[in-house]
C-alpha cells in the first residue's frame, strides 16, 4: 500500500503453552483474574450473565449473534505502558468443541482501538493460552475482553486463571529459515539465468553441486564471496549455475554441507503462476456469488448486496455532511484483506492488468482462460475480470447536478472497522461514500481512458461510455486540482491519503492522449514538469501513490505521435539501467534499493514494479540483459531471499499462505480457507506497523521485517495491486522460452 489503519481490528495466532514464571518485576494489572472472590469486577454482555462453576467463570453464550462482539465478557480500567512487554495469559474451554475465541487487550471507550488478540480454537476439555506483546500506548482505559458471538447455536464457555503482566522479558523470536542454500524454489527457466545465495561464515571461495532427482551431480563449481549483505546482515556468497540448461525436475544445490529446497528448470510453473495470480481477482469480487465449479474451495453468497445482514453497496450514502445523494456502488474488488473498496488502489491495479493485455497485443501473447462467469463471451478473460472493477470506478464518479459532479469519491468502506474472521456477505455495517479526491478523480481518467482504445473492439458502447467519463473526470480534476484525502480518514477502511497529484495528472493526461490523439492532452504531458523527471526512483518505480511511471512507459510503449517520444522511451531504459545495476550490486539479486536499507510496505510490490521496468526496456530494446534481469527479479519473490520462504502461497516448498484476510482466514477457522493459491504477500517492512509483527519483530533488519501471520497486515496482507504486479512479471515470463 501504504496506508493507515486507524483501530483495524487484528486476530493473533494460536499459541498453546504453560504459564511462564513470573518475575520479580512484573505487575499483574488484572483484578481476581481466578474468580477466588466472585466475578467482579468483572463485566458481561446483557442476558449472559457470570456463573462460578468448579472456581470458573463460565457463561452461556446465546446462538443467533452475527459479531464476535455482540457476546462478551471482561475487565475494564487495565493500566498500560507504552513500550513495555506483557503477558497474557488464561485457561479457557468451550462446549462443545471448536468455538473460536477472541481474546483482546485493546481500549475500553470509543473508539476501541486493539492493541492486542488472539483467537484460539477452544477445546471442550480446556487449554492455558499464553502471549506476549508490546504495548503501543499509554493508558489507563484498557480492558481485557473475551468475545464470544458469531455462532447460530449457543454453547458454554468458561474462563479461569486470567493474567495480564508487565515488565515480561520480550519473547525472543527466531524464524525457521530452513537450508542455508537459497533458490528460487518453484524453478529457473533452462535458457535463463540461474543463481543462488548461500548464507555462511566462511569468506573465501566454497565448491558447489548441482544435483538431479536422483541425486546424481550434473554441474558443479565455486561460490563467490560477497561480504555481509545489508539487507539481512548476513554474510553470504552467489553461486551461478546458468551454464547448465536441461530441463528437469527436483533439482538441488548442495554447498558448505547443505543441500538447498528443491526447485525445477523448466516453463510449465510460470504458465500456471501468470494464470493463478489473475484468478486471485475473481475471488476478491465484490457483489456477486463466487462459485465452487469455478473455485473449488472458495465459495461463498455475494458479498455486499442489499441482503441482510448486509447494509449492502447499492443505495450508498455518504459521511455524514459530505453530501446528500446515495450512490449505487456495488461491484468491483475487495482491495485487499478488508471490505473496502478503494479507487486509487483500483485504478492502479485495473491499470496494470490492462496493461498486461495491451502488451499481449504487441507481443502476440495468448490470453489464459480464467473460469470466471464471463469465460466464453469471446472477449479475452482478464478484460472481463478488469471491467468488473471499472463498471465500479465508474460508479464512483459524482453524477451531474451535483456538487463536485465529474469528481470521483475516494473510496467506500464499513463506517467502522470489522474484526477477523468475517466473510464479505455477513458484514452488518453502514457502508459510506468517502469525500472526493483529485487522486482518485484522475485514476478514474486514467483507467477509462485507457480502457477506450482496448474495449473499442470487444465493445464500443463501453468503450464510448469510459472515454466520456475519462474526459469528464479530468476536466473536473482540472477544476479541483488540490482536493486531498487525509490521513486521518483511517477509521473502518485505510485512509489511501496523497497529497501530491502532480503524477496523477501526468498519467491521466498521457492516457487520454493515447486513446485520442487529441493536441491538447499532448500539449499537458509536454508542459508537466513529471515528463522530463527521473520518476524511476531506486525504492521502487511506481506504486498507488506514485503513478507517474504508469504514464510514462505507456508513452514509451503504445505508438503514438508525441513529439520528443524517443526520449521518453529513453529515460525508460535509464529506469531499467538504474534497477539492472542494484541488481547486479545485491547478493540475493533484488532489484531494489530503498533509502537507508529501510525497506517499504509492500515491497514485494515495489521489487515487481521495477522488474516492469526492466521488462519494459527488454520490449524497447530487445537487449538479452533486460529480459535476464527480470528472470532473475522473481528468484527473490519465489524463495531466494533470508528468510527462505517463497512469498507467493502454493508455489515452492514452503510459501506464504496465513496472509492478513477476514475471510482467507483458515489460521483463525478451520472451516475457511487459506489465500488462493497464486496470492502475493506484501513482504519486508521496516516499520512493522502492527502489534503482533512489533512483538516478534522488534529490530529487524530489513529482509527479516516480515512474518507469516494472519494478524501481521503491516507485513503479510494481500491486495489486489500486489497481484496486479506479479500477473504482469509472470506473464513476461511465461512468454519467454
Amino acid at each position: 500500500m501504504p496506508r493507515v489503519l486507524g483501530a483495524v481490528v487484528l486476530a493473533a495466532a494460536l499459541l498453546v503453552v504453560p504459564s511462564a514464571p513470573a518475575h520479580a518485576d512484573e505487575v499483574e494489572q488484572v483484578v481476581n483474574g481466578g474468580f477466588t472472590d466472585g466475578t467482579d469486577p468483572w463485566w458481561s454482555s446483557p442476558g449472559m450473565p457470570i456463573t462460578r462453576t468448579d472456581g470458573q467463570a463460565c457463561v452461556t453464550v446465546p446462538g443467533g449473534t452475527a459479531n464476535k462482539w455482540d457476546a462478551a465478557l471482561g475487565q475494564n480500567d487495565i493500566d498500560l505502558v507504552a513500550g513495555e512487554t506483557y503477558r497474557f495469559s488464561f485457561r479457557a474451554s468451550g462446549a462443545p468443541g471448536g468455538h473460536v475465541l477472541r481474546a483482546l487487550t485493546g481500549l475500553s471507550v470509543a473508539p476501541y482501538d486493539p492493541y492486542f488478540e488472539a483467537s484460539p480454537v477452544l477445546t471442550a476439555a480446556g487449554d492455558a493460552y499464553s502471549y506476549t506483546f508490546i504495548s503501543a500506548v499509554t493508558t489507563d482505559q484498557a480492558q481485557v475482553a473475551f468475545q464470544l458471538g458469531g455462532s447460530a447455536d449457543g454453547w458454554g464457555f468458561c474462563l479461569d486463571d486470567v493474567s495480564l503482566v508487565g515488565g515480561v522479558p520480550p519473547e525472543v523470536y527466531v524464524p525457521d529459515t530452513g537450508p542455508r542454500v537459497r533458490v528460487n524454489q518453484v524453478g529457473y527457466l533452462p535458457s535463463g539465468p540461474k543463481r543462488a545465495t548461500l548464507v555462511t561464515e566462511a569468506t573465501t571461495a566454497l565448491p558447489w553441486q548441482l544435483r538431479n532427482a536422483a541425486g546424481r551431480v550434473v554441474a558443479r563449481g565455486a561460490t563467490t564471496p560477497r561480504g555481509v549483505d545489508a539487507s539481512s546482515g548476513q554474510n553470504v556468497h552467489s553461486l551461478d549455475f546458468s551454464g547448465y540448461r536441461r530441463a528437469g525436475s527436483g533439482f538441488t544445490l548442495v554447498a558448505d554441507g547443505e543441500t538447498s529446497r528443491p526447485f525445477d528448470l523448466g516453463t510449465a510453473a510460470y504458465d500456471r503462476l501468470r494464470t493463478d495470480a489473475l484468478k486471485f481477482f475473481y475471488t476478491q469480487r465484490s457483489g456477486i456469488e463466487i462459485r465452487d465449479d469455478l473455485r473449488p474451495g472458495y465459495a461463498r453468497p455475494a458479498g455486499h448486496l442489499d441482503v441482510a445482514p448486509n447494509l449492502g453497496d447499492g443505495d450508498v450514502p455518504c459521511q455524514p455532511g459530505v453530501c446528500d445523494y446515495r450512490l449505487d456502488v456495488t461491484g468491483g474488488w475487495y482491495d485487499a484483506g478488508d471490505h473496502g473498496k478503494y479507487v486509487v488502489n483500483g485504478g492502479i491495479s485495473t491499470w496494470q492488468l490492462l496493461s498486461e493485455y495491451e502488451r499481449g497485443t504487441r507481443t502476440h501473447a495468448t490470453n489464459p482462460g480464467l473460469a470466471i462467469p464471463e469465460s466464453g463471451d469471446r472477449v479475452p478473460d482478464i478484460l472481463d475480470e478488469a471491467r468488473w472493477e471499472l463498471e465500479f470506478l465508474l460508479e464512483m464518479q459524482v453524477p451531474a447536478g451535483h456538487p463536485y459532479a465529474g469528481m470521483v469519491h475516494h473510496k467506500v468502506h464499513d463506517a467502522s472497522w470489522t474484526g477477523l474472521p468475517l466473510l464479505p456477505h455477513l458484514d452488518p455495517q453502514q457502508r459510506q461514500l468517502h469525500p472526493v479526491s483529485t487522486a482518485a478523480t484522475l485514476n478514474l481518467a486514467a483507467t477509462a481512458a485507457q480502457a477506450a482504445r482496448l474495449y473499442r473492439r470487444y465493445d464500443p458502447a463501453f468503450a464510448k461510455r469510459a472515454l466520456a467519463a475519462a474526459r469528464t473526470a479530468f476536466t473536473a480534476a482540472q477544476a479541483d486540482p488540490a482536493l486531498y484525502a487525509p490521513a486521518s480518514d483511517g477509521n473502518g477502511g485505510g485512509a489511501y491519503n496523497d497529497s501530491v497529484v502532480d503524477d496523477d495528472f501526468y498519467w491521466a493526461a498521457a492516457e487520454l492522449y493515447l486513446s485520442t490523439g487529441q493536441k491538447r492532452y499532448a500539449d499537458f504531458v509536454l508542459a508537466s514538469p513529471v515528463h522530463t523527471a527521473d520518476v524511476f526512483g531506486p525504492g521502487g518505480a511506481f506504486d498507488w501513490g506514485n503513478t507517474a511511471a504508469a504514464g510514462r512507459l505507456d508513452l514509451a510503449l503504445v505508438p503514438s505521435k508525441l513529439p520528443g517520444r524517443a526520449g521518453v522511451k529513453a529515460s525508460v531504459v535509464r529506469g531499467a539501467q538504474k534497477y539492472l545495476a542494484l541488481q547486479q550490486a545485491h547478493p540475493y539479486g533484488v532489484a531494489y534499493g530503498p533509502a537507508n536499507n529501510a525497506w517499504d510496505w509492500g515491497s514485494n510490490s515495489l521489487i515487481l514494479n521495477d522488474l516492469v521496468v526492466v521488462a519494459s526496456a527488454y520490449d524497447l530494446t530487445g537487449e538479452r540483459r533486460y529480459r535476464d534481469g527480470v528472470l532473475e527479479g522473481m528468484d527473490y519473490l519465489l524463495g531466494r531471499n533470508a528468510l527462505n520462504v517463497s512469498y507467493v502461497t502454493g508455489y515452492g516448498e514452503v510459501s506464504s499462505h496465513n496472509q492478513h484476510s477476514r475471510w482467507y482466514a483458515h489460521e483463525l477457522d478451520p472451516a475457511l480457507p487459506h489465500p488462493p493459491v497464486g496470492s502475493l504477500a506484501g513482504g519486508a517492512n521496516s516499520s512493522i506497523q502492527d502489534p503482533y509483527a512489533q512483538s516478534k519483530l522488534s529490530g529487524c533488519v530489513a529482509q527479516f521485517c516480515y512474518i507469516d501471520d494472519i494478524q501481521s497486515w503491516s507485513t503479510n496482507e494481500l491486495t489486489i495491486n500486489w497481484n496486479s504486479a506479479l500477473a504482469w512479471v509472470s506473464a513476461f515470463v511465461a512468454a519467454q522460452r
